[in-house]
């Protein structure tokens, strides 16, 4: 008999659905909120509310997509967390009612754990074994962490203040650049040249930093504008080359570190950032195995929390209905 997971996925402004049979995807839908960038970010009560309107809808097109009914599922996923509170009550609300109604199986995901075992769906790209070294790149997070199997994961290192993704919006903010900026930084570097320097951070160990980084892009920008009031117009290419080079610099020094300390031969990426172009090519050139996520799979969506509860449910784990939506929560 088919295994049949239907993963939800509501941690921030994505309201995400999609089904999975015998480990294989056969619907991954996407709602994205928009309204959003309007705001110069995400705003926690808009995303919660919007999570309310579109989960219904993106779980029937998800059902309507794989030819499913809902009485045909196997077990119901969702992200506990991390994420926004609000968002993940409504992933959590919903899938404990499916749950119950069915009686099948909940299962609750972490979502980072998620954004590296979506590498484990079943289709035309290759897949990592176990043990593997993950890197997870987000607007919220940035970690190095050592993967024993699809429910072990230990963190080897991690961000002390910004993620990498926030370094991208928040210096992209500073070169007047619509949220999100990341995207935007990534295809305005390739027009532009790495010419421009920045401070490093100096941090033990295998941890990240990214403050120091968006101080020294702050200063620099006054001092530059001081002279020339139209410098970020005239060098925008450049400076998107520039300090992307930097966040990239910064990421594949720790990885490096982290393959020499571990003997890890595999590296495997995670999170929005691991959509961005130089980053990927960067990660490529390390003499190792790099296994990157397709772009489809990047950013937040419901394929990753399927896959993740597929394979908790192989090895028998599931969740209680008592189970809570986690704003923090462990890898």
């Amino acid at each position: 008999m088919a295994t049949i997971i239907l993963g939800i996925e509501t941690s921030c402004d994505d309201t995400a659905a999609a089904v999975l049979i015998d480990g294989k995807l056969h619907a991954n839908v996407v709602a994205q909120q928009l309204e959003h960038q309007t705001h110069g970010g995400v705003i926690p009560e808009l995303a919660s509310r919007a999570h309310v309107q579109r989960i219904i809808p993106v779980v029937e097109a998800a059902l309507s997509k794989a030819n499913i009914d809902k009485n045909d599922l196997t077990a119901v996923a969702y992200t506990q967390g991390p994420g926004l509170l609000g968002s993940l009550l409504v992933g959590n609300a919903f899938a404990k009612s499916l749950s119950l109604a069915l009686n099948i199986p909940l299962i609750a995901v972490h979502h980072m754990q998620a954004h590296l075992l979506v590498h484990f769906i079943d289709d035309e790209y290759p897949t990592p074994s176990f043990p593997f070294l993950g890197l997870t790149v987000s607007g919220g997070h940035t970690q190095l962490v050592r993967v024993e199997n699809s429910s072990s994961f230990t963190i080897l290192g991690e961000t002390k203040d910004d993620a990498a993704g926030e370094a991208f919006d928040k210096t992209g903010k500073m070169l007047g650049l619509p949220y999100p900026a990341g995207p935007i930084m990534d295809r305005y570097a390739k027009k532009g040249q790495p010419r421009f320097s920045f401070g490093k951070p100096n941090v033990d160990g295998l941890d990240f930093s990214f403050s120091g980084l968006k101080t020294s892009v702050l200063y620099f920008l006054r001092q530059e504008q001081d002279k020339n009031k139209n410098f970020i117009e005239e060098n925008l290419y450049d400076l998107c080359a520039s300090i992307q080079n930097s966040i990239i610099e910064i990421l594949t020094n720790k990885v490096k570190k982290a393959i020499s300390e571990t003997g890890l031969q595999q590296l495997v990426l995670g999170g929005g950032v691991s959509a961005n172009s130089g980053l990927r090519q960067a990660l490529e050139q390390i003499n190792i195995a790099v296994y990157l996520p397709p772009l489809p799979y990047t950013t937040d969506n419901a394929a990753m929390i399927a896959i993740a509860g597929h394979l908790k449910l192989k090895d028998g784990k599931s969740s209680l209905l008592t189970s809570e939506p986690k704003a923090r929560i462990s890898i």
